[in-house]
């Protein structure tokens, strides 16, 4: 398969960087891959690996070179939020032309740094792989980091078209599957599933200790479900303190929220309510199994959604917007084009997601479109 980017330049060659680097460099036909990292040690390391085809500390004028105007296709800031503001000024001074994305798990704060910083913001799509690791740096990328993980992109009405579709099938080929979230949503949906667990992690361990000196064997039993559930509060607490103060009001909303479940628990046990405990743990129980079984499922499994379309600028970030709306997760796109004007826009989607909801919004968007069950 032939990618859209030739040259990939990624700013930050850590956990995430690393794993696209050396996801990347395991593809049949590989683009040009180059990393910037501020620690030569991680560099080094990276070439060792061959994940990467050239590297340069930030101060090399390489680095220009690369930020120039057609210096390079994509660029991927792989670096916490604190350090955009640089990199950003950097890509803006340099006249770097080509597309831009990130994977910080957070939006609010780096997109309004792009619209501030650079003169055409339209090519920052930001985005954010739902993936990664306990063990922190280079040290613990895998090229399969990827495989079957969620690749949030928020696209907005100024975003290209070729600029998501690129994108999509940039990360797709990663074994990513790629779902469409509105920018302004983003924060407040990953703190429920991603920055409020990690919070809950960490006190989980954080109880245990407490116990640990009056009971020694009790850290000695902290295996299977604890050790499973309490996993990614291993991870780096700066990186993850930085997460926190950045979307910090959606955290803190969120753990309050948390408070009150774990208070109903707590009342109904202190009550000895046994109908009351038992109806929490059967919701939760049945929430549980109704997560999706099969995160790559077969064809039986699929949908395709045709939506007929004039082929305008911002169409498609429109309806994939529409897409995340809904939940549900995009396979594959494909535009069928009929003439100059005009086009047929084919998703094919997950079963996940309310497709009642999707057909609802694509109703109320005025668009043409039909549903068909892909069989095996």
């Amino acid at each position: 398969m032939s990618l859209p980017f030739r040259t990939i330049t990624i700013v930050g060659v850590g956990l995430i960087g690393g794993s696209i680097a050396s996801a990347l460099e395991k593809l049949p036909d590989p683009p040009a891959v180059r990393g910037i990292d501020a620690d030569a040690a991680t560099l080094e390391a990276a070439r060792g690996a061959y994940a990467l085809d050239d590297t340069a500390l930030p101060e090399d004028p390489k680095v220009e070179e690369w930020l120039s105007a057609g210096g390079s296709d994509l660029v991927i800031l792989a670096i916490p939020v604190f350090a955009a503001q640089q990199w950003f000024d950097r890509l803006e001074r340099c006249g770097y032309d080509g597309i831009i994305t990130d994977t910080a798990s957070t939006k609010r704060v780096i997109c309004g740094i792009a619209e501030n910083t650079l003169s055409n913001p339209a090519r920052f799509l930001p985005g954010h792989p739902m993936a990664g690791s306990e063990v922190n740096g280079f040290s613990g990328s895998r090229p399969d980091m990827f495989q079957g993980a969620y690749w949030i992109l928020c696209p907005d009405d100024s975003t290209p078209d070729e600029d998501f579709l690129a994108l999509h099938e940039l990360f797709s080929a990663l074994g990513a599957r790629i779902i469409s979230i509105p920018r302004e949503q983003h924060d407040s949906a990953v703190a429920i599933v991603s920055h409020v667990p990690h919070m809950v992690a960490s006190s989980l361990v954080e109880l245990a200790g407490n116990h640990a000196g009056e009971r020694q064997e009790i850290l000695r039993l902290a295996a299977g479900g604890f050790k499973d559930t309490t996993r990614i509060a291993a991870g780096s607490p700066e990186l993850w303190c930085g997460i926190a103060m950045d979307n910090r009001e959606a955290v803190s909303a969120g753990l309050a929220e948390m408070q009150d479940i774990l208070g109903s628990f707590q009342k109904a046990i202190a009550d000895e309510d046994t109908e009351a405990l038992t109806g929490l743990l059967a919701k939760s129980a049945d929430l549980r199994r109704g997560m999706p079984a099969r995160w790559i499922p077969d064809s039986a499994k699929l949908t395709q959604v045709r939506i007929a379309m004039n082929d305008r600028p911002g169409i498609i970030a429109e309806v994939t917007g529409i897409a995340g709306h809904a939940g549900c997760n995009i396979e594959s796109i494909q535009i069928d084009h009929i003439n100059e004007d005009t086009a047929v826009l084919e998703l094919i989607l997950t079963d996940e997601g309310d497709m009642g909801r999707l057909a609802a919004e694509l109703i109320n968007g005025d668009y043409d479109f039909s549903f068909k069950k892909l069989e095996e």
